[in-house]
């Protein structure tokens, strides 16, 4: 029995939850964006009626307002978006056991089993759309293939631009409906990748599927290989619950509200940033042995900063220890040019459960256990509840970090 996958998507996710929530009879474009007096006045998610006037999700507010004068702006209510998505999953998960979260709009899910219960792909695919749209009012595109790549491909190709928003993509057919298509509708292609493509005559997806495998693996490696099996149709990956529960790094970053020149307040927000990724290893119970810090500046025409990472003498995920060699690092590649972005990961990840204990470090396992014990409090008491005293520093920002999810307020 071949397998049935299917790839289902939200429309304008954000947009269309701030309209079933707060806007139902709302006749007019609207667009969900970050403010714009900090500088993250970026669109998140237009609905159908501002795209129609030519707004795309990534541009700048201020030009999206020149393209629609009368455009409805809306913060992100980041909390809502993760209740909708967890509401959907449940819709989901009705007609089968396997779905998989790919990203807050998107899920796979394996119906392969299901067919008998509850009828063919678009029978079902149908069934979904309606449970969707009754329950959260969110209009889904369903792509459907035999495993994960031609789902996805036949939803961001062909679904997503059909007035059913359903699609069944079929490997034996990929000859006229997927291989005639530019390069650029390759999934995991990118925009450079792409380029490097054409540069070797490689203008369609065909073409690629036609070139020898061998050529493509010689230049580009793993990577070259994994794009010609998308063009040719080919993943094996299945669809797995537990896709998110192996994490390779964990890090956080955040855009600065202005431009920072002192070191004292660049090593203000650094330690916070490490104190929240390490949080984030203790509730996932790893350390980390390779620290990665990251800085920008605020200029895209004359880009300043670094991407440098160090190795630790021991897996860790206490907080000053992590801080420690980010500031190594901060003093070792800073070229002293204002800062608006800064990030910090962790990788080489291991268990906590077993840790090397030093001969010269005698507070070492108290410091450990303090990490643990402060995210005990935050969690039964707020996040702000327990705090290092540089927090109330002018440069700090972990008050406005605390009212936030994913970087937007709640």
């Amino acid at each position: 029995m071949k397998k049935v996958i299917f790839l289902v998507d939200m429309q304008s996710f954000f947009a269309s939850v701030e309209k079933a929530k707060h806007y139902k009879n709302l006749d007019q474009p609207l667009v969900v964006s970050g403010d714009p007096k900090r500088r993250s006045g970026v669109i998140l998610a237009a609905c159908p009626l501002a795209k129609k006037s030519g707004i795309k999700n990534g541009e700048r507010l201020w030009e999206a307002q020149q393209k629609c004068p009368h455009l409805v702006v809306v913060p992100p209510t980041m909390q809502e978006y993760i209740d909708s998505s967890l509401a959907i999953t449940e819709i989901l998960e009705r007609y089968t056991d396997i779905v998989e979260p790919y990203s807050i709009d998107e899920q796979f899910m394996d119906l392969t089993h299901s067919q008998k219960l509850f009828g063919d792909p678009y029978e079902i695919a149908r069934q979904i759309q309606h449970d969707i749209q009754k329950q959260i009012r969110v209009r889904a595109r369903v792509g459907i293939g035999e495993n994960k790549v031609l789902a996805k491909m036949a939803c961001d190709n062909f679904a997503k631009k059909t007035k059913e928003g359903i699609f069944h993509l079929k490997k034996e057919e990929l000859t006229h409906t997927l291989w005639p298509m530019p390069i650029e509708n390759l999934f995991r292609a990118g925009t450079r990748m792409s380029h490097h493509l054409r540069m070797m005559a490689i203008r369609t997806i065909g073409e690629l599927a036609q070139t020898d495998v061998k050529k493509i693996k010689k230049r580009w490696g793993i990577h070259g290989q994994v794009l010609w099996m998308n063009a040719n149709g080919v993943d094996y990956s299945p669809v797995s619950t537990s896709s998110t529960n192996s994490q390779k790094a964990i890090g956080h970053g955040m855009t600065l509200p202005s431009d920072y020149r002192k070191k004292e307040d660049i090593k203000v927000v650094l330690l916070e940033l490490c104190e929240e990724v390490c949080l984030r290893a203790r509730s996932s119970h790893v350390m980390g042995q390779t620290i990665t810090l990251s800085m920008s500046g605020a200029s895209y025409d004359h880009p300043t900063g670094f991407h440098r990472q160090l190795t630790m003498m021991e897996p860790t995920n206490v907080t000053t220890s992590v801080f420690h060699y980010a500031c190594e690092l901060l003093e070792t590649f800073w070229d002293t040019f204002p800062i608006r972005r800064l990030g910090v990961s962790l990788s080489s990840l291991t268990s906590d459960q077993m840790v090397q204990l030093s001969l010269f470090d005698p507070d070492q396992e108290h410091r450990i256990q303090l990490g643990y014990t402060m995210d005990e409090i935050n969690v039964k008491y707020g996040k702000t509840s327990i705090r290092r005293a540089s927090a109330l520093l002018q440069a700090s920002q972990s008050d406005e970090r605390a009212a936030k999810i994913g970087g937007h307020y709640k």
